[in-house]
């Protein structure tokens, strides 16, 4: 004897595979991915200009030295952490060296390395700028609802399987 449940499903693919349009092809992914991430990242790096006098990397930078024991990183370290070049990270340690948010030492055991070391007006700026950049970001992640512990385990996953292995 057929169930009701049966009469209702008549005729819908049990695989969503069979649906067009219902799994996302890998280049419509990556599309959004792209999307989502220069979009988040002009409003937030808009916001952080307009009421900090600070881009995004800049904060990030700035963000990356309050966080790091001693308030100081070797500018290859700094580099890897926010995933710039070695000039991209000079150019913004430069700014921020201006700026009076950061200094450049010279490391104690070794002459040849370069350290950023935080400065009291850089910690300032960033614990300033932190309530802007983690309000706005918040509020636009939060357009991903119940979604949000999903999107963030598959992204993990994607991330970790392109680490880079040294």
């Amino acid at each position: 004897m057929p169930r009701p449940e049966d009469a209702l499903a008549r005729g819908v693919p049990r695989d969503a595979g069979a649906v067009p349009g219902a799994v996302p092809r890998p280049a419509e992914t990556w599309l959004r991915i792209v999307q989502v991430h220069d979009r988040i990242t002009r409003r937030v790096d808009s916001a952080l200009h307009r009421e900090h006098d600070l881009s995004l990397t800049g904060f990030e930078a700035l963000r990356r030295l309050a966080e790091t024991p001693g308030e100081r990183v070797s500018m290859g370290d700094l580099a890897e952490a926010l995933g710039l070049s070695r000039a991209g990270v000079t150019s913004t340690v430069n700014r921020l060296v201006a700026d009076g948010l950061v200094l450049r030492e010279r490391g104690d055991g070794d002459r040849r390395l370069l350290l950023a070391r935080l400065t009291p007006a850089g910690r300032s700026r960033v614990e300033q700028a932190a309530g802007t950049h983690d309000g706005l970001v918040a509020h636009l992640l939060s357009m991903l609802g119940d979604d949000a512990p999903v999107v963030t385990d598959a992204l993990a996953r994607v991330s970790a399987a392109t680490r880079s292995r040294r």
